[in-house]
């Protein structure tokens, strides 16, 4: 919480050295601090106003001046005034201003252990307590977004250009039938969830950016289609959610679906990047939330939020920014999120029904050019992560390790990273994350990441590998 902020002293403070031009030019205090301050109070109490709480967000950038000791010494001490940068050496002693930027520095550190130094040479990982390699089960595909497994072990996969595929004994087949996708930025033909009785009906349930035409422009949302899988063809297709209102931006359409032991469906949906209304908007709004159906598109009656009327709305959880996990704990049966922040504060979050978790209101991040989104990473009313990233990993995929397969891993959370290339091991206890580890550094942009009913866990991975892989430990 921010408790040393000075809303009076430079907001624009640290901006030149990383060369961002929107802040205004602001003046250092012209007074000595009587008593010297700790390196994190003086970031507190000059710096955090515009460049966010959490130093190492602020960290993760270019540096226009250097990212030396020295060169964050020179620029702290004189400043850059022209660029918005004001001059320190009367505010701050020369103590003050050395170890200050030790502290930096050592945010920069922070942001440096996720670049990974080469790419694998080969297709073994050694982690802390267990060694896996990579089974390749396809190759040559374009951005697998989700995988979903049939009854018969059979691997469903969709690509986000719009194609879905079956794959058996390490071979794809195209499944015909999918709708029109708007494969522009984010979005596309997206995640893929198999229906809990599978068995008897047959059907799939996938979402994608769904397009309409209005007005002359092309607008988009997060929409998910139930149909039947007859062979290698879809049948009897039936939209059964369609997040209002469409928008026309290209990004943030959130989007993994789950079902409860109840057979209710979840799915996440991102705010379209229309941070200032569509998260906490509650009334006649399905952007920055998660939502909770039936099967066949109705309402569940226990749904937490009710519209004017009375009626139960879709509307389960809100406050979200992108969510792109959704995984329930099969010890718990807790279910558990992660979601892009922005410039920093990633997030991993239990959901509960009715809760708000915050964006933007609160945010451990700050925005891409440096701007301050919010002062605020908690406050009364909202749900706090569980745990969070500084910087972003940009997760995407999440699984709980339930195999005795890995018994090292067993209870723990596998969460996918598109930023940094790699996959992050969260061991859980008591609800907590308490340790992470990264695994399969630089193997490309980990989309999906499941538990199979082999008791594998499969990895998507982005171009240039363009593959699903399954991770088999060494014996």
């Amino acid at each position: 919480m921010k408790k040393f902020i000075l809303p009076l002293l430079a907001a624009g403070a640290l901006a030149a050295l990383y060369g961002f031009n929107d802040t205004p030019a602001y003046s250092a205090p012209k007074y000595n601090i009587m008593a010297e301050k700790t390196p994190a109070e003086n970031y507190a109490n000059y710096c955090s106003g515009c460049h966010g709480e959490k130093m190492d967000a602020f960290t993760d950038r270019q540096w226009k001046h250097g990212s030396s000791v020295k060169d964050l010494m020179v620029s702290i001490k004189k400043g850059w005034i022209d660029e918005g940068m004001p001059a320190f050496d009367k505010t701050f002693t020369d103590k003050e201003i050395s170890e200050l930027a030790e502290y930096i520095k050592k945010g920069i550190q922070n942001v440096e252990a996720f670049n990974f130094d080469t790419e694998p040479i080969t297709g073994t990982f050694k982690s802390e307590q267990l060694t896996v390699t990579l089974d390749t089960i396809i190759t040559k595909t374009d951005v697998v977004w989700g995988m979903a497994f049939l009854p018969d072990g059979s691997l469903i996969a969709t690509e986000r250009g719009g194609t879905m595929y079956k794959i058996n004994n390490k071979k794809k087949t195209e499944i015909s039938g999918v709708p029109e996708v708007l494969s522009e930025g984010q979005g596309g033909l997206l995640d893929v969830a198999v229906s809990p009785t599978f068995s008897a009906d047959n059907t799939l349930f996938f979402s994608y950016s769904k397009p309409k035409k209005e007005n002359g422009k092309t607008l988009a949302t997060t929409a998910v289609m139930s149909a039947k899988l007859e062979g290698t063809k879809l049948t009897g297709q039936k939209i059964i959610f369609e997040a209002l209102p469409y928008a026309p931006t290209r990004h943030h359409y959130g989007s993994r679906l789950v079902f409860d032991k109840q057979g209710h469906l979840y799915i996440s949906v991102g705010e379209r990047g229309n941070e200032n209304q569509n998260p906490q908007t509650l009334e006649n709004n399905q952007l920055g939330k998660i939502h909770r159906i039936n099967t066949d598109g109705s309402i569940p009656t226990d749904n937490p939020f009710k519209d004017k009327s009375g009626k139960p709305t879709t509307i389960y959880c809100y406050g979200n920014r992108n969510p792109q996990s959704l995984a329930f704990n099969p010890w718990t049966g807790d279910l558990w999120e992660t979601e892009h922040g922005p410039r920093g504060g990633d997030e991993i979050n239990i959901i509960q029904p009715g809760n708000n978790y915050g964006w933007p209101v609160t945010s451990y991040g700050i925005n891409y050019n440096g701007t301050t989104i919010t002062n605020k990473t908690t406050a009364p009313g909202i749900t706090d992560p569980v745990t969070y990233w500084i910087p972003s990993i940009a997760p995407s995929g999440m699984a709980f390790v339930n195999s005795d397969v890995y018994k090292p891993w067993k209870g723990a959370l596998v969460v996918g990273s598109l930023r940094f290339k790699y996959l992050n091991l969260c061991y859980i206890k008591d609800n907590k994350v308490v340790k992470q580890e990264k695994l399969l550094k630089n193997i490309g942009r980990v989309r999906d990441v499941r538990v199979g009913p082999d008791g594998y866990i499969y990895v998507a991975v982005e171009k240039p590998a363009s593959a699903i892989y399954r991770l088999i430990p060494a014996k």
